[in-house]
């Protein structure tokens, strides 16, 4: 029976690697989408180790103020440039534009308006307005102190105010190794082979199984002696074997090209992913088995597909949805294993921490197999 099965997965899996749209969307498409949701979401989430470009258009009138501005913004996390025209500052995502007369105006009361611009929207622009206003709030404050204390205004004088002791201090230190919500490849990527891995089994892997009951192909199985659960086992692990292969090539590409560190538990992280493969290659000859069509079961296919993959944490961190969304993720075969992922590469958890993720990802794919291996139909 093994060597049967094994016999018929290594035929299935050659004949649908002959098709065009699924090498496509084993081999091409992952690429493009690392790039493409790697480098727009990069910073979505306000971490990164990188330091966000902040230009900041200064009047030749602005006074010291505006000197002592820029470190504020600099311990915000920025890396401040003063272009020297307003169309150079144009040119930046984030532009922060002073008023003229800036000092003149702050020292004799009257108010003035800085006025921040950020290209998109989304919690990366409210991140980023909150540290401007957090040195901005903060220079105004010291510009406070220096008046109670009675010093004639100027730069000295109020370097003398910032560099007083605190009476009240906060001190914060991260819990563990990582505290921010994945961003940039981290997210993409691991997201992405979620994604993609559901999508082509269930897509490709079903449709390819109706193709043959169509073309009567199975029935000539049948006729074959080979027992049911032979035909059944070597239909599952060609779709495996087609999850492993993308699986495999996408983790090289995400380290090769984009450099993706797979981190310390990287055994755990391949136990992770083959369950998943498992539940997606069972999932997909369930689907082959229920739908009676080709274009019925990519209708159901890519919508579930989409669905699972946006509820579950792929197409953007779970952190930064609502409380409600990641509690649903916890309970979706997506949110598991973008979970186990992210605790894995992103923030290096221990690999056991994965292990009931790996776990109900393994008991989900033999509960679904049992299922497709009842409802397999030869004709």
């Amino acid at each position: 029976m093994l060597r049967s099965a094994l016999f018929i997965a290594g035929k299935d899996v050659r004949y649908m690697l002959r098709e065009r749209e699924t090498v496509v969307w084993t081999f091409l498409m992952p690429i493009v989408f690392f790039y493409f949701i790697g480098t727009v979401t990069a910073g979505f989430g306000g971490g990164g180790e990188g330091r966000e470009v902040l230009a900041v258009e200064t009047p030749a009138d602005a006074g010291f103020l505006a000197d002592q501005l820029v470190p504020r913004l600099e311990r915000q996390g920025f890396e401040v440039v003063r272009p020297a025209t307003g169309a150079e500052t144009a040119r930046y995502s984030r532009r922060l534009v002073l008023p003229a007369g800036l000092t003149a105006s702050v020292l004799s009361g009257t108010p003035v308006k800085l006025r921040f611009h950020r290209r998109g929207e989304g919690p990366g622009t409210d991140y980023d307005k909150l540290r401007v206003q957090r040195a901005a709030y903060g220079l105004l404050a010291d510009l406070v102190l220096m008046r109670l204390a009675g010093p004639e205004a100027g730069p000295e004088a109020l370097a003398a105010v910032a560099a007083r002791p605190r009476p009240l201090t906060l001190e914060v230190r991260p819990a563990g190794a990582r505290v921010e919500a994945p961003t940039g490849f981290e997210q993409a990527i691991p997201g992405t082979m979620v994604l993609f891995t559901m999508m082509l089994l269930l897509t490709s892997g079903a449709t390819a199984l109706m193709i043959e009951r169509r073309l009567g192909l199975l029935r000539r199985l049948a006729s074959a002696p080979l027992s049911r659960g032979a035909v059944v086992a070597g239909k599952w692990g060609g779709r495996m074997a087609l999850a492993v292969v993308q699986l495999a090539f996408a983790m090289a590409a995400g380290r090769v090209l984009f450099g993706l560190d797979w981190g310390p538990s990287l055994p755990m992280v391949l136990v992770v992913l083959f369950c998943w493969a498992g539940l997606c290659a069972s999932l997909g000859l369930l689907l082959g088995s229920l739908a009676s069509s080709e274009a019925q079961a990519v209708g159901l296919a890519v919508p579930a597909t989409l669905a699972l993959a946006a509820l579950g944490g792929c197409w953007w961190p779970i952190e930064v949805t609502p409380p409600w969304m990641q509690t649903l993720a916890l309970f979706l075969p997506t949110g598991w294993t973008m979970d186990a992922l992210h605790r894995l590469v992103s923030f290096r958890h221990e690999a056991v921490t994965a292990a009931p993720h790996a776990l109900a990802l393994a008991v989900s794919a033999l509960a679904v197999g049992a299922l497709a291996a009842r409802r397999f139909r030869f004709d």
